[in-house]
């Protein structure tokens, strides 16, 4: 087999729809909107969930029970393995946000146990790993949490 004979296989490549190519082509004229009406119009199209003026079923429908997302904390994550070249002494919000470790708006950072260390740093965070927690230990480091 050489590379000039390998093909595709059969129907895997599908010609795009040439509309408004003359009445013969068969999407000539209207190019497959039909008549007139909102659908033929440019931009003429209703949103998600419209019904016509009908009040919508999801507003129809009576909302029941407790959804506890709204008040999740969300960490984020700063494995130890990103934190080994770090010169610095104290490793905090600041300078994780500094190095482009923490990007966004977060309500805490979680320190986790994925990779070693070899130095001894002061964490500043709002939470760490089991493991994280036995490395750093290990090594010498401490941890302050922050509430």
């Amino acid at each position: 087999m050489m590379l000039n004979d390998i093909k595709p296989a059969i129907g895997a490549k599908k010609r795009k729809k040439r509309v408004g190519c003359g009445e013969s082509s068969g999407h000539g004229k209207t190019s497959g909107k039909g008549h007139k009406g909102q659908k033929a119009r440019s931009g003429g199209s209703i949103r998600i969930g419209f019904e016509g003026g009908q009040m919508p079923l999801i507003r129809r429908i009576p909302k029941r029970g407790f959804n506890n997302k709204r008040f999740h904390i969300q960490y984020a994550p700063v494995n130890l393995s990103s934190i080994e070249g770090i010169t610095e002494e104290i490793i905090d919000e600041n300078l994780l946000r500094k190095l482009g470790l923490v990007k966004g708006r977060v309500d805490g950072i979680k320190i986790l146990g994925k990779g070693e260390i070899s130095r001894a740093y002061v964490f500043k965070v709002h939470a760490v790993s089991t493991s994280a927690k036995e490395k750093i230990e290990k090594v010498g480091g401490k941890i302050e949490l922050i509430q």
